[in-house]
Order: C-alpha cells, then sequence, then structure tokens
C-alpha cells in the first residue's frame, strides 16, 4: 500500500481531526460523568466522599501515567501506545458502566485515568516528528480546538445521556467511543519515529532523560505557562453551577450564557493561531495571546469589584480570555518539543505532567 501523502491538504486534516479526537478522551473521562454525580452517588449507595474518590482515582492515575507514555513511545514508537492505551480505555469503560458498587468503579475509573493521556501527549509528538514549524503549528491549532471544546462539550452529553438513559449509559458511551478511536487509530495512523530515532527503554536512559528535559528552566516555565491559562479558563467549567446558577440566577437549560462565548472564543483564538503560522513570528503570537489574556482578566476583575453579575457582560470576557488561551497553546507546546528533538515524548510526557499540578 502506498504511503499516504504527508503534505496533502486532506492528510492534515485527517490526521489533525483524528489526533484531536484523541485528545479529547481524556477531558470527556473526567467531564461527561460530572452531571450524574448525585444519581450514581444514590444508585450506588455511596458516600459524597466515595464518589468524589471516583475523580481522585481517576486524576492520580492520569498524572502519573502523563509522565510515562511520552517516553514510552520515544522507546517502542508512537502508534503502538496510542492503540494499547485506547484499547484499555475501553476495556474500563465497560468495565465502569458493569460496575455495580462505588469501590469498583474506583478500580475501573482508575485504569482509564492509566490509559486517556496518551492522546494528547503522543499526538502532539507525532505533529512535530512529521511537520515543519508552520505546519505543525497550523495542525496544534486544529489539535488545541479539540482539546478546549471538550471540557465544554463533555457536560453537556453527559447530562443528556444521564437524564434519558441512566448513569451506566455515560460509561458504555465512552467505551463507543473508545472502540472507534481504536479501528480508527489501528487502520489509520501511520509510525511518524523511525525505528532509527527510537531511545532505548533502560531505567537509567531513561533518568538521564527526565533529569535532561525536567531541570531545563525554559521548558519549566513554558509548562507552567500552558497550566496557568488553560485551569484559569477551566475553572469556570468547573463551578458552572455556582456561577450560573448562584451569582447568575440562571437554570441549568441556560448554561450556553456561558458554554457558547468559551466555545465562540475557542474557535477565535484557534483560527488565528493557525492563520498567524508563517506570518507571525512565535513571540508576536504569544504577545498577541497574553494581551488578549490579561486585559480581558483585568476587565473581569475590575467589573467583579465593580458592579453585581449581570448578562452578558459577566461572561464576556471568558470570550476574550478564551481567545487568548487557545492562541496561545499551539505555540508554547511546539516550543517545548522543539527544545528536545530526540526526547519529544518525554518532553510532550512532562510538559503535560508540570501544566496539569
Amino acid at each position: 500500500m502506498t504511503a499516504p501523502d504527508t503534505q496533502s491538504r486532506s492528510f492534515r486534516i485527517a490526521f489533525a481531526a483524528l489526533l484531536g479526537a484523541l485528545a479529547t478522551l481524556g477531558p470527556f473521562a473526567v467531564d461527561t460523568y460530572l452531571p450524574a454525580f448525585a444519581g450514581m452517588q444514590k444508585a450506588l449507595g455511596a458516600t459524597p466522599l466515595e464518589m468524589q474518590q471516583t475523580l481522585s482515582a481517576y486524576l492520580l492515575a492520569f498524572g502519573v501515567m502523563f509522565l510515562f507514555h511520552g517516553a514510552i513511545s520515544d522507546s517502542f514508537g508512537r502508534k503502538p501506545v496510542i492503540v494499547v492505551s485506547l484499547a484499555v480505555f475501553t476495556f474500563a469503560s465497560v468495565g465502569a458502566a458493569l460496575a455495580g458498587n462505588v469501590h469498583t468503579l474506583i478500580l475501573w475509573r482508575m485504569l482509564q485515568g492509566v490509559s486517556t493521556g496518551a492522546g494528547i501527549v503522543v499526538g502532539r509528538a507525532m505533529i512535530r516528528d512529521l511537520y515543519h514549524e508552520e505546519d505543525a503549528q497550523r495542525l496544534m491549532s486544529m489539535v488545541t480546538l479539540f482539546f478546549g471544546l471538550a471540557p465544554v462539550v463533555a457536560p453537556i452529553i453527559g447530562g443528556l445521556l444521564f437524564e434519558a438513559f441512566g448513569w451506566q449509559s455515560i460509561f458504555w458511551f465512552l467505551a463507543g467511543v473508545g472502540a472507534v478511536l481504536v479501528v480508527a487509530g489501528a487502520r489509520l495512523l501511520r509510525e511518524t519515529l523511525p525505528e532509527t530515532h527510537r531511545q532505548p527503554f533502560h531505567p537509567a536512559a531513561l533518568l538521564a532523560g527526565y533529569r535532561e528535559v525536567g531541570a531545563n528552566r525554559q521548558f519549566l516555565l513554558l509548562s507552567l505557562a500552558v497550566g496557568f491559562n488553560f485551569n484559569a479558563f477551566f475553572l469556570y467549567i468547573l463551578s458552572a453551577p455556582m456561577f450560573l446558577g448562584r451569582h447568575l440566577g440562571l437554570a441549568p437549560t441556560e448554561y450556553a450564557w456561558l458554554f457558547i462565548p468559551s466555545i465562540a472564543g475557542i474557535l477565535v483564538g484557534s483560527q488565528l493561531s493557525g492563520r498567524a503560522a508563517g506570518r507571525l513570528s512565535r513571540a508576536q503570537v504569544m504577545r498577541r495571546a497574553y494581551t488578549f489574556m490579561g486585559v480581558s482578566a483585568a476587565a473581569n476583575l475590575a467589573y467583579g469589584l465593580a458592579l453585581p453579575p449581570s448578562l452578558p457582560w459577566a461572561v464576556m470576557p471568558i470570550f476574550f480570555y478564551a481567545i487568548g488561551s487557545a492562541m496561545a497553546m499551539p505555540t508554547i507546546s511546539l516550543t517545548t518539543l522543539d527544545l528536545f528533538p530526540t526526547r519529544r515524548g518525554m518532553a510532550a510526557s512532562l510538559q503535560g505532567f508540570v501544566s496539569g499540578m
């Protein structure tokens, strides 16, 4: 079979769409089941603490494995790590759907967490394996679009599934998504890391790599910047019931007041990032991105201190902040990967770990 033309527009769109879908798996595994928390607690006879542990166990496993997905892909190749992780996620999702008590659910959630980080980590390395700076930034912008939309869309899907079919349907949905991605990854993904460029999978070599990447001051600062940018936006998603329900007096059916500006901002920011590739330097893109974020954050603070919250003013800064965050993420991610061209997988792993702390 003839190898695909990686420079063709059709390949790049398909490649970005698949990597974007892989990147959304982690946020979907968290946010899709949050609307069902109360119903699951009642159905499983669990305490609030036990329900919280279903999330904590997932996040702990997710964070720990974030350190290793990329390093393993540097040694064994990108495609096998992604396909095996997707298969594990699908299996764990089926187990979660069949769980008869909260303790079993916690174990399956932990297994989900072990597997979901591979898509976003290894996907970033694959983009830089195949493409030079301009094309890499365009593709990374597309992936950022999917990744940024996931926390906004996932609770809506989860709430609809819970209301219509019960909490188990959420995990059957995740299992179905995982199964589709296993097939798509096995059939459509190509290996991007030649065997001649792979690193030895040996404790001494791994420790040397972690020491080289983790001790780099520029890498640490850029990784923290990604975390601060995204988490400042993500706080509004997590606190939606309090922000929208208590402070703005909106019913759950009116939560689009937050989700629509968020989605629109991510769309605009991703488009601006992709269009800037080849036209603006990375430093220029970053200055514009942080101008959006800084001005919107300052305006939001001034508004919050001066006036009681009301629509649409309380959500307008979120739109502009989302633009800046979506613009900055591809540029920062590529810059950190370029610091370590022979250890891109490990760099992507550590960046995700540091930014998610």
